[in-house]
């Protein structure tokens, strides 16, 4: 009876001690829970989200825009290029909200666009200068020009008053001065040779120089068509860091003056990267307005 009862208890120990161990081992094959730190070395960091701006151009030679972007890139700041065929829409679109900003005209041209048409634009900040030449397939000087010539102008009062002040300083002709830096035809009050003027979107002048003596060509069109300041026949005399009404800027809404964003895009623009690119593409078609 006592070896009965010894052999049951052990039995009964046995098996309290296997459901015991399979207690464990199940216990054992659940994961514990992450830690915060655990967690942490999973989990990836989203990337932070580029601000686009767009800028407003006219004419397709923009690649200092290249350089400005690889700056930003550390800012996590795209400029993305919007080209416009003539020099009347990119204010337009600026002033209705339509980009951000544009870089494409000197501060005569938006002076003139904010007393016709009540821009609510300004300077953001300088750019370039690009000097206005004379080109010509068929004179190789101002002084072969002759009675009756002609010459192709770009007809925005701004650029054409500035042919006008250049021919002046030339020698050929004489303008009131009265009408300052833009002059029109009628300002004109000395024309010995009979000149005669072909008003034409500046878009178009270098097409016409097969047909007239001479054309002025801006930076921007004379680039277009590879012309170089070489090929020129006249360049007018411009001073950088100057108050000369025809440095070129970006610009922006006024309410936009203090935008941190636009004035990084600035910032970029105005560096010695950007200007040293300026240098090295244009060949002196365009020159860096800002202290470099």
């Amino acid at each position: 009876m006592k070896k009965k009862n010894i052999l049951a208890l052990t039995l009964a120990a046995l098996l309290t001690l296997g459901l015991t161990a399979c207690g464990s081992e199940k216990a054992d094959t659940t994961p514990a829970p992450s830690t915060p730190a655990q967690q942490g070395t999973t989990s990836e960091t989203p990337a932070p989200e580029t601000t686009v701006v767009t800028v407003g151009v006219v004419g397709a030679n923009n690649d200092q825009w290249i350089t400005v972007n690889e700056l930003l890139k550390k800012e996590n700041i795209e400029v993305k290029i919007v080209e416009f065929s003539e020099y009347k829409l990119p204010n337009d679109a600026l002033n209705a909200g339509e980009i951000d900003l544009n870089a494409f005209q000197h501060k005569a041209y938006l002076n003139k666009e904010i007393a016709d048409l009540g821009y609510d634009v300004t300077v953001l900040g300088d750019t370039i200068i690009a000097p206005l030449s004379l080109y010509s397939e068929k004179i190789k000087s101002v002084s072969e020009l002759k009675e009756g010539d002609k010459i192709a102008v770009p007809q925005d009062p701004t650029n054409e008053g500035r042919c006008f002040k250049i021919l002046e300083a030339q020698g050929v002709l004489k303008v009131d001065p009265a009408a300052g830096y833009m002059p029109e035809l009628k300002d004109i009050t000395e024309n010995p040779l009979n000149l005669e003027f072909v008003e034409v979107e500046a878009a178009n002048t270098a097409s016409l120089l097969p047909d007239v003596a001479g054309s002025f060509i801006n930076g921007a069109h004379a680039s277009d068509h590879g012309l170089t300041p070489e090929d020129a026949i006249c360049t007018e005399t411009v001073e950088p860091g100057s108050d000369n009404p025809y440095i070129n800027i970006i610009a922006c809404r006024t309410a936009d003056k203090d935008n941190k964003v636009y004035n990084k895009v600035l910032a970029a623009y105005q560096s010695a990267e950007t200007a040293q690119a300026i240098k090295d593409i244009y060949k002196g078609l365009y020159i860096p307005a800002f202290q470099y």
